[in-house]
């Protein structure tokens, strides 16, 4: 059968199909003309022996540090819709965010909250895990699932070099201790904000 009849016959996309043959669930056969056919037992036993998956439902979040990295956030945007595309994930949402990974009251993070406690998502697709958030990386996962919903990290942990990224986070946690010990207006705290950014780009020069 045709890839489009056998998509015809079971309610399914042709993302959706591709997926299953490359995952072995339905055998597909090459004619000698080079195109791809499906054996009418194969649609049969899909069609009467198994429940037909529904589209995974998946959330594009990307985010960048600050407003001004506009062009790398689209980079992100494009190739994570793209990459469901390939996997044949059913976009529901593109969220973006211009914000450091401390900060846990983001727009696009709080929106993409409520689609996981309403049940609307079923895979959240990230570049890096540092996108979503800098610290607690497992605690996202663990709520996450709760809902039944995963985080999809394409390329790991972070890139390797998002240097000045991490460098301000350190400045900004350190920034946000020293208030709670010495107050926000105290010039001690100051000066030990200033101090561990010095500490920072003298670091820096020796390397």
């Amino acid at each position: 059968m045709r890839p489009k009849e056998v998509c015809k016959r079971l309610g399914i996309s042709y993302s959706t199909l591709s997926r299953w043959v490359r995952e072995g669930r339905i055998r597909a056969i090459r004619t000698a003309g080079g195109v791809f056919r499906i054996p009418e037992s194969e649609v049969r036993r899909i069609a009467e022996g198994l429940p037909i998956s529904k589209e995974v439902r998946a959330i594009v979040y990307a985010r960048v540090s600050s407003t001004d990295q506009k062009s790398d956030l689209e980079r992100q945007v494009e190739y994570l819709t793209q990459y469901c595309s390939s996997k044949g994930y059913k976009v529901v949402d593109v969220l973006r965010d211009g914000a450091s990974g401390l900060k846990t009251d983001r727009r696009g993070l709080l929106k993409l909250f409520d689609y996981v406690v309403n049940r609307q998502v079923d895979v959240v697709i990230v570049t890096y895990s540092d996108r979503l958030t800098r610290f607690g990386f497992e605690y996202l996962e663990y709520f996450f699932k709760q809902y039944g919903a995963r985080i999809e990290v394409v390329f790991g942990e972070g890139p390797k070099d998002a240097y000045q990224e991490l460098v301000e986070d350190l400045i900004e946690i350190v920034t946000s201790f020293a208030g709670k010990l010495y107050g926000m207006r105290s010039h001690k705290k100051k000066r030990l904000a200033e101090g561990f950014k010095k500490l920072l780009e003298e670091v820096e020069k020796s390397e």
